[in-house]
């Protein structure tokens, strides 16, 4: 399987905007639109930089969101990083034929409208590990 790089670190946080807005004047990032996916119960909103990786800032939809899970457990903070792969589901089978499982068995539908999948936290250190189809998110860069 070959990973394009990385695509994005997520962050999750309490308050999108209040965030959204303190990161982006501290580190002079261009903001993304803000995104709601309610399957996953989230919200979310990208910052990228000229070079590197983006950011993505991810709230709680509601009580019943991983995120929110998260952030009572373990509060605001890092909460999974994304590689960018060319095939999702060869990946999934590549990396499911290396003895990795997933949090879901076949691709959901990510931010910006992209195939990912989570490979599981104990498969890899206790690390969230999200793969995506694509650049789309913030896009731009090639």
């Amino acid at each position: 399987m070959k990973v394009k790089g990385v695509h994005h670190i997520g962050i999750a946080v309490r308050d999108l905007e209040e965030s959204l807005g303190r990161w982006s004047a501290l580190f002079a990032a261009e903001r993304g639109p803000i995104e709601e996916i309610p399957e996953r119960g989230v919200r979310l909103a990208h910052l990228r930089f000229a070079e590197g990786p983006e950011i993505e800032l991810v709230a709680p939809l509601g009580a019943a969101s991983p995120i929110a899970k998260f952030l009572e457990s373990r509060g605001e903070g890092i909460q999974h990083f994304t590689l960018e792969v060319d095939d999702i589901e060869t990946a999934m089978r590549e990396l499911s034929r290396a003895g990795l499982s997933f949090v879901s068995d076949t691709p959901q539908i990510g931010a910006g409208g992209v195939p990912v999948a989570f490979v599981h936290p104990r498969c890899l250190n206790g690390a969230l590990v999200e793969i995506r189809q694509g650049r789309k998110c913030g896009a731009k860069k090639s």
